[in-house]
């Protein structure tokens, strides 16, 4: 599945509330997301207006296998919502 495209980081982390991330913190231009559960899990997005696609890959990859998911069903849950309103 393709990446979407012009996503900022407060989008991301916004979308990431669907799967059960909370930021915690903000650094400087990144903010730190946590999902509590059995083990916690930490990520940093960076605040961009835009992400790069590389980034946003590797963030994506890394929320899927912590989930335990396919990084394209990830993105499917995460942008559904965009899908339901059209």
């Amino acid at each position: 599945m393709r990446l979407p495209r012009d996503v900022s980081g407060d989008e991301l982390a916004r979308r990431f509330a669907a799967v059960g991330y909370q930021i915690t913190r903000q650094t400087g231009s990144h903010l730190r997301l946590t999902r509590s559960g059995p083990e916690e899990h930490h990520i940093t997005v960076p605040r961009h207006k835009s992400l790069r696609v590389g980034t946003l890959n590797g963030v994506l990859r890394d929320v899927a296998e912590r989930l335990k998911m396919d990084r394209d069903d990830l993105i499917v849950a995460l942008w559904e919502t965009d899908r339901s309103g059209s």
